[in-house]
């Protein structure tokens, strides 16, 4: 019975040596990061005209690569409206580069979001767009041989998805040919808007109207 109270007072110094040494190990831990601080901070402040000549080297850098990007972009954009001045390129185009190339001329004449999406499934929309005045318009593009005409179901079509599936507001079929009689009238009667092969020409020329005008 009376050894038990030697190891109660044993145990406690232990205890009370691992709180000392925790609270030293503490310490130090926190001297060593405040050392650490102050190195950093005394090296920012000597080296901070470098930094700063960095931080300016890279921005000026990062400018230049941008604006070289946005000049070649703008170039090739200029290239390719100058391709397309005159009818002739269209009529030589694959569906899907005439399409491309209807996108070119939105672009051209004040459009912003636009965006070519004909392809399987499409539902009768080959290129979106949103024209100057704010109206949300859909193309249909139909690369015709001159002996093949548009019809009254590819119109149809378009009346049927261009307000209830795409949400516009305007309707254009544009084609390298011509519509039928009764295509023609149904566009008139249901207010979708018409470009044949010499309205297009006038178009690509600038010396017509776009089709959304």
């Amino acid at each position: 019975m009376a050894r038990r109270p030697a190891r109660r007072r044993r145990t406690t110094k232990r205890r009370a040596q691992q709180a000392r040494d925790d609270a030293t190990l503490r310490l130090a831990l926190t001297a060593g990061a405040g050392i650490l601080l102050v190195l950093a901070v005394i090296w920012l402040v000597h080296h901070l005209a470098l930094l700063l000549t960095l931080l300016t080297l890279t921005l000026a850098v990062t400018a230049t690569v941008i604006r070289r990007r946005v000049t070649a972009a703008r170039r090739a954009f200029e290239a390719r409206t100058a391709q397309l001045r005159h009818i002739g390129p269209f009529l030589a185009m694959n569906p899907k580069d005439f399409e491309h190339a209807l996108a070119v001329l939105c672009r051209r004449d004040g459009c912003t979001k636009v965006t070519v999406v004909g392809g399987a499934g499409d539902l009768a929309a080959d290129v979106l767009a949103t024209t100057p005045a704010g109206q949300r318009i859909l193309i249909q593009a139909k690369r015709y041989g001159p002996r093949t005409f548009v019809g009254s179901q590819d119109v149809q079509k378009v009346n049927g998805t261009y307000r209830d599936v795409h949400h516009c507001d305007l309707a254009v079929v544009v084609t390298t040919s011509t519509f039928t009689k009764a295509a023609a009238a149904f566009c008139r009667q249901v207010g979708i808007r018409t470009v044949d092969q010499r309205a297009l020409a006038l178009w690509a020329e600038g010396t017509g109207k776009p089709p959304w005008n």
